[in-house]
């Protein structure tokens, strides 16, 4: 029942939130649903890691062919739900004073979202992960094509046409692994008991592994991502980034590596490559980025492409710095979108050669914008040092020359992102910047909390390490 209440609070105050009419309201309403669904996490968290209470909830839901309302949390689900729950809070908190039309639809449907995603996280029945991967697609298709920017109807069909041909195949792959269930059910712990041909894996494998290298995205699945974080509504843009690209992640450590892992032998190592290759694709186009949103849009590609490679190293290191990854990029993409927008508000721009000499007018502002890009860049004592670090040496054991690509990440990370601070930041103010006002109020709330987050887990991430420790084992296990 503990986990229950994490999907129906969202879902609740989403409902509530749909029949508001008085904006205001309606955004308080979401913010405070927010931050209850946070304190309750946390409160689950505490009973999770005394190992207290039961997590597990099952009901029958279509008894004639096996399917039942099934979730649950380990460690892994638990750091996800922790993920979701943290962030959506803030995001919602981060538009309290945007003007935008229909808000209280926005709202809930960013809600909704949040309890399908919580539902993906949770989900231990195949078809049940299944419905709520599906359920959360709808929300954010409806913020784009409502509340994005220009072109948003040509973008968001492309999106769809993406996510919708990618969960057709995942959908195949696990009413196959249904079919070849003893029991005849959609329970995870059949599918990794499945005793299925190496040659059959390989096939699932491609089918399983297309679904999920969309939604991260991988290359060369990637071209739907840059135009749709650019055109989506910020807080689209937030929750895509976030919170949605982590179900690819974790669709992978949950039902790929231990599910078909003779499909991950002969596979794992084109995965890998294709992987590391949009690393250093995403990297380039970075450089040659005007757009300050579209710039982080593919320096999200390269740091999930390292993430990504990781996952198929097949190394402990490696898989506990993805499952870390996860929750720090979800923490620095959503600050340094959210600082984007600032910038945007106040001068209607985002093109770093209009930009300038901010730092002059808003120290706080650039002072919290260098903490979020040193922790994207991967700084040491930073919380993208410590994941990053353990990717690369986890993909060093899959091979030196892997980890020495892998790492241009970092390199070439460095480079365009200090690159965008100078150009935005540094300098002469211009007849855009001079009369530039620095942050304060809820802005502020929203961004030191995750400048806090960056140092603090970059101080001291061995709870986070240890919340996924015994996950990460389990999966080595199952793969081999």
């Amino acid at each position: 029942m503990l986990t229950l209440i994490l999907i129906l609070l969202p879902l609740l105050t989403g409902l509530a939130v749909l029949f508001i009419r008085n904006e205001a309201l309606a955004k308080r309403v979401a913010i405070t649903g927010g931050f209850v669904g946070l304190a309750y996490t946390l409160y689950v968290l505490a009973l999770f890691t005394k190992g207290v209470g039961d997590f597990n909830y099952t009901a029958a839901w279509i008894p004639s062919i096996g399917v039942n309302f099934h979730i649950g949390l380990d460690g892994l689900s638990m750091l996800m739900v922790l993920l979701t729950n943290l962030l959506a809070p803030f995001i919602y908190l981060s538009g309290i004073h945007k003007k935008q039309p229909r808000t209280a639809v926005l709202y809930a449907l960013m809600l909704f979202m949040q309890a399908a995603m919580l539902g993906v996280f949770t989900a231990l029945d195949g078809f049940l992960f299944y419905i709520f991967w599906e359920l959360s697609l709808i929300p954010i298709y409806f913020i784009v094509l409502i509340w994005g920017g220009e072109r948003r109807q040509i973008i968001t069909l492309k999106f769809f046409i993406y996510t919708l041909l990618g969960s057709l195949l995942m959908l195949i792959a696990i009413i196959v692994l249904y079919l070849k269930t003893p029991d005849g059910d959609w329970e995870w712990i059949s599918f990794i008991h499945n005793h299925i041909s190496a040659d059959a894996q390989g096939v699932l494998f491609w089918f399983m592994f297309l679904a999920f290298a969309i939604k991260m995205p991988v290359f060369p699945f990637h071209t739907w991502q840059p135009s749709t974080y650019t055109t989506a509504p910020s807080q689209g843009t937030m929750m895509l980034s976030g919170i949605m690209l982590k179900m690819g992640i974790f669709g992978v450590m949950r039902w790929l590596l231990p599910v078909l892992p003779l499909g991950v032998q002969q596979w794992g190592t084109t995965a890998l490559i294709l992987s590391i290759i949009g690393i250093i694709y995403a990297s380039i186009l970075a450089f040659k980025q005007k757009d300050l949103k579209t710039l982080i849009a593919y320096s999200s590609i390269a740091h999930v492409g390292l993430v990504s490679a990781g996952l198929f190293a097949h190394s402990a290191q490696a898989l506990q710095g993805a499952a870390f990854q996860m929750l720090v990029h979800g923490i620095n993409v959503i600050g340094l979108f959210y600082i984007i927008e600032l910038i945007e508000r106040r001068v209607d721009t985002r093109d770093l050669t209009l930009l300038g000499g901010i730092k002059i007018k808003a120290p706080k502002l650039s002072f919290l914008f260098m903490i979020m890009l040193l922790g994207s860049v991967g700084l040491p004592l930073t919380n993208g040092f410590v994941g990053e670090f353990l990717l690369i040496t986890g993909i060093f054991h899959a091979g030196i020359w892997y980890a020495l690509l892998a790492g241009l990440t970092i390199i070439m990370g460095a480079i365009y992102m200090l690159y965008a601070f100078q150009k935005v930041m540094l300098g002469d103010t211009n007849t855009l910047t001079v009369q530039f006002t620095d942050i304060k109020g809820v802005e502020l709330a929203v961004l030191i909390p995750l400048a806090l987050l960056v140092i603090l887990l970059g101080v001291y991430p061995q709870p986070i390490l240890d919340l996924t420790s015994g996950v990460v084992d389990q999966i080595l296990k199952l793969s081999i």
